[in-house]
């Protein structure tokens, strides 16, 4: 097992595009495990590769009993809504009921290089759109309106794990 330090919310990589996957390698196969590992042990509904430091677009998810994980991935969203509670790992202990798509077509591979796509919708289209944005620089509280933000914004400079962003 090789799980890793979650890097919380002020940290640069999670405010920094990562880099698209260019080799299916071993090194590659290990960040998917290290990946899982770490979402497993936290406990948390999925990881991104920058959220254990790594400026890769890859990420992990494990809804109603799925684990997975897409490489480079796009998404195509649904135009119908719903709102949500949602948490992260890179922010412990926050919870803000947050705007999504309601269903989600995700393409991208798989750890050895190999097309793969996710559909789904509710919690899992939900869990893919939320992991989707470590990898683009983008945190779910950019997608809070401003009374929630700043409401968010105020128990993190409250939290003892605050860094400053």
């Amino acid at each position: 097992m090789s799980v890793k330090d979650i890097r919380l919310f002020g940290d640069p990589i999670l405010r920094t595009p990562a880099a698209e996957v260019v080799d299916f390698d071993k090194e590659l196969r290990q960040l998917v495990a290290d990946l899982t590992d770490t979402m497993l042990a936290a406990p948390g509904a999925g990881l991104a590769a920058p959220q254990i430091g790594v400026g890769l677009r890859v990420f992990t998810y494990f809804v109603d009993g799925v684990l997975g994980h897409l490489v480079n991935p796009v998404l195509d969203l649904s135009e119908e809504r719903q709102d949500g509670p949602e948490g992260c790992l890179s922010f412990p202990g926050l919870s803000f009921d947050t705007p999504r798509s309601l269903r989600v077509v995700a393409r991208g591979s798989n750890e050895h290089g190999e097309p793969i796509v996710v559909e789904g919708s509710e919690f899992l289209a939900r869990a893919v759109q939320h992991r989707q944005h470590p990898v683009v620089g983008f945190l779910f509280i950019d997608r809070l309106d401003s009374d929630a933000r700043k409401a968010a914004m105020k128990l993190i400079r409250e939290a003892d794990w605050a860094g400053s962003e």
